[in-house]
């Protein structure tokens, strides 16, 4: 002890020495523990923080849930919601009830409800048909679904530059008639279409048949040059041709052609044909100079589908025959008077075979024009052929084919290119066989006008075009197509019907033919046409906005004539007026037409007059 209490001492004594940070050791406690007070305040402090946080938690949560005052925004919290309903059911959302949506308190539709997201659902189905819409689904190329919604699938087709009389008509270089399923085939005694879209058993319509010649004339001057495969001409190429021993084959000079052509004569049927082996695919379009001199003499052309190695044989036979089909014979009437006369024939085989099989209600099969191949070209009876050409396309023969129609076939009395068959529309009296078109006269006149001009003036073209002119200054209820708005605005009718209806697509396109006449006609003819055309535009003009609905356009003014609900226009009528009135923008500077086409586009796209 007393040792103990000395060492003591003497270390309370010593001077007090600096100790470094270097030197400072900390206190040294038996077994290196804390003492148990340290441990109980650091412990309690832990606590504390902890209480403290959860009430500030489940405060916040309170306020929340019960403070009926107190909403985060909806843009906020719906994002947050669906994350975490996603997060809940393994990334999927909440599905959808049924509910039943009430339309108008009519009827009703059903739809489906998200609770969550405050949302019902309609469906597409319904949407399309109650607002006159289209849509579809598509998938890009990473696989991502879109959905594209329009209000018209229509095109609005922008003019070029000015519209040339002589030039493209309008957007027609789009056009494809002879494909068009209400045209039953192309006569091969007039090289022109036979419609069936109000008579089934076909008949010569003067609209489309222009609207056939204004397509190919426009093809001509917008696609490539053809390509063309001479296969004979009786001089510079020749093909070898198989003729069985019973038929004979010579080539002959020609006095009159000052060229040399095939004369053939064979036995009765078909082991007598003269042919040749042919592999040609693509081009379908055939041409060539023909002479038959027997009722029992024809060409006969076979081609096969390649996709099912089906052969078809269309035969052109000098007959009052439109189209008749035999299992896989396919007959077309040259016309009764086809004998002994050279006749210039162009055929399109793909339409042929196609309309031939889509008139036999057994095979209704469309065949790709790709898929064709001709196997091989004959003759039977007794006659002469020339220039047999093969190639992609010839719409300047299509186009003079039908030009020459309308030079044959108009009325010497009225100037007008007759209808023969009945026209009923709704609210009208029925227009009898024989009533005059505004539109198809229109159209007949712009084909010869370009008929007039690309032949180097031919006169029979013009002559023609002058008198179609009559029809515009007689008045419908005397078989003419002229009517009048309020006894003040001279209106050429596309239906010439009683009351006047005031079509106005039918309306612009009978301007245009004016419009053409005049820009390529001489003189007092030129004159002529300019007249009508300047009364035809201050009609419309004064009657354009009349037709305006506000979110789409009238086809005509029934509404106005009979007193009944309008006659709205289908998407594809209403695009008609708008390309119809872009042309007119070109050669008319009035602002009202320009301005007009610009917001009877905007329809299209969903836009809408403003309310009041």
């Amino acid at each position: 002890m007393s040792k103990y209490l000395s060492s003591q001492r003497d270390a309370l004594s010593a001077p007090a020495l600096p100790v470094s940070r270097e030197n400072r050791e900390p206190p040294k406690f038996q077994g290196q523990r804390e003492p148990l007070v340290f441990f109980i305040m650091r412990l309690n402090l832990k606590a504390v923080l902890l209480v403290l946080t959860v009430a500030v938690v489940v405060i916040t949560l309170g306020v929340y849930m019960r403070c009926a005052a107190f909403s985060f925004s909806p843009d906020f919290v719906r994002p947050l919601d669906r994350s975490a309903r996603q997060s809940s059911s393994g990334g999927e959302a909440t599905a959808l009830h049924d509910i039943e949506c009430s339309i108008n308190q009519e009827y009703t539709v059903h739809c489906k409800r998200d609770e969550n997201a405050n949302e019902v659902y309609v469906p597409f189905s319904f949407l399309r048909n109650y607002f006159d819409v289209s849509g579809a689904v598509s998938t890009n190329s990473n696989e991502v679904a879109k959905f594209n919604w329009v209000h018209s699938t229509a095109k609005v087709n922008l003019p070029r530059g000015k519209y040339d009389a002589r030039g493209v008509y309008m957007y027609f270089e789009n056009y494809n008639v002879e494909v068009r399923d209400r045209v039953k085939c192309i006569s091969a005694a007039e090289g022109v279409p036979v419609s069936t879209q109000w008579e089934k058993r076909g008949y010569f319509y003067p609209t489309q048949i222009a609207q056939f010649a204004l397509s190919h004339y426009s093809k001509n001057l917008t696609e490539p040059a053809p390509r063309v495969r001479v296969l004979e001409d009786g001089d510079g190429n020749q093909m070898e041709w198989s003729t069985p021993k019973t038929s004979n084959m010579t080539r002959i000079w020609h006095h009159k052609f000052n060229t040399s052509v095939v004369q053939f004569e064979t036995a009765p049927g078909y082991e007598g044909v003269i042919s040749i082996a042919l592999n040609q695919t693509l081009d379908l379009l055939l041409s060539v100079d023909l002479l038959l001199v027997t009722n029992s003499s024809s060409l006969m052309i076979t081609v096969q589908n390649r996709d099912t190695r089906h052969n078809y044989s269309l035969h052109y036979i000098p007959a009052d025959l439109l189209l008749s089909v035999q299992d896989t014979n396919i007959y077309y009437g040259l016309g009764g008077s086809a004998l002994n006369k050279w006749r210039h024939i162009t055929r399109d085989l793909h339409i042929d075979l196609q309309k031939g099989i889509m008139g036999d209600k057994r095979s209704p099969l469309k065949i790709r024009r790709s898929d064709l191949e001709v196997i091989s070209i004959g003759f039977l009876g007794l006659g002469f052929f020339d220039n047999i050409t093969l190639s992609t396309s010839d719409h300047l023969a299509h186009f003079y084919d039908a030009a020459e129609w309308f030079v044959h076939n108009q009325d010497p009395k009225t100037g007008g290119w007759t209808n023969p068959v009945r026209r009923s529309l709704n609210g009208f009296a029925e227009l009898r066989p024989g009533w005059i078109s505004a539109m198809g006269q229109g159209h007949a006149i712009s084909v010869l006008a370009r008929a007039y001009w690309h032949s180097g003036g031919d006169e029979r073209y013009l002559r023609a075009a002058a008198a179609g002119l009559q029809p515009y200054r007689v008045y419908s209820r005397d078989g003419g197509v002229l009517a009048q708005f309020m006894d003040k605005f001279y209106w050429y009718e596309e239906y010439p019907t009683t009351p006047p209806s005031y079509v106005l697509n039918g309306f612009i396109y009978s301007l245009l033919g004016l419009y053409d006449l005049n820009s390529t006609a001489p003189g007092k003819i030129a004159r002529e046409a300019g007249k009508l055309f300047a009364q035809g535009m201050h009609s419309l003009k004064k009657m354009l906005l009349l037709f305006d609905t506000g979110s789409g356009t009238s086809y005509d003014l029934r509404h106005l004539s009979l007193g009944v609900a309008p006659n709205l226009a289908r998407w594809d009528y209403h695009a008609t007026h708008v390309n119809q009135l872009l042309l007119l923008a070109t050669i008319d500077s009035d602002p009202l037409i320009a301005q007009t086409a610009e917001r009877w586009k905007g329809y299209m796209f969903g836009r809408r007059a403003k309310h009041n």
